[in-house]
């Protein structure tokens, strides 16, 4: 676990745009089980996080068509939730960061750590927009 006041900036660097913490396993069932669609951010204090991953999160939530809900779980913090979330990814291996999109509790897209890395936020923001446009 990190101190909060180091994750406290990254935290708020999604929510200022829009997006709902999730800190209990429940509220990640909750949200991702939902009907409808929901895209979920595995946020991370890794320097991928900070230059690729949350710049392409907060492009995405510009797309013409958006998901139902914008989620985040933090990793290395809230670890049920993360968990949680990780299960509902499976077979995919645990990733952070990483992001998916739910389309009625079904895994329908997915980018993981392998994804963000060396890529600009632009190019991921972009694989989003086109998952956006085709599920939701």
């Amino acid at each position: 676990m990190y101190p909060e006041y180091l994750v406290a900036p990254m935290r708020e660097d999604l929510t200022r745009v829009g997006f709902q913490e999730l800190k209990t396993a429940d509220d990640v069932k909750s949200a991702i089980e939902s009907p409808g669609t929901t895209f979920v951010m595995v946020n991370s204090v890794c320097g991928c996080a900070a230059a690729n991953a949350r710049p392409a999160a907060k492009m995405a939530t510009q797309n013409g068509k958006v998901p139902d809900r914008f989620v985040t779980v933090f990793a290395g913090m809230e670890t049920d939730a993360v968990d949680t979330a990780r299960d509902y990814m499976l077979p995919y291996p645990p990733s952070s960061p990483a992001m998916a999109l739910f389309k009625d509790g079904k895994l329908v897209h997915i980018i993981e750590r392998r994804q963000i890395e060396g890529r600009p936020a632009q190019m991921i923001a972009d694989n989003l927009a086109g998952a956006f446009d085709q599920y939701c």
